[in-house]
């Protein structure tokens, strides 16, 4: 018996992440934020001087959040 790795798996470059799929093709796109969208999303307004839209779904939270962190500097990996 093989023992297991706990190297994580390099992901195929080939095949698309659903963390880069576009927020108008999501199943659930349609659906509420989701809590943690709201509260990093109440985060980035306060600081970029937005108003909160508390009724925002989660595709539109999702572009929001990027707006606002290119706006910001926040969510900057480089």
């Amino acid at each position: 018996m093989r023992a297991m790795s706990n190297t994580p798996k390099t992901p195929d470059p080939a095949v698309p992440s659903n963390a880069e799929k576009d927020p108008d093709d999501w199943t659930t796109g349609d659906e509420s934020m989701t809590g943690a969208q709201a509260s990093y999303l109440k985060t980035l307004c306060e600081e970029a001087g937005e108003d909160f839209n508390p009724e925002l779904t989660k595709a539109e939270a999702s572009k929001m959040i990027d707006a606002l962190q290119e706006k910001t500097g926040r969510g900057r990996t480089h």
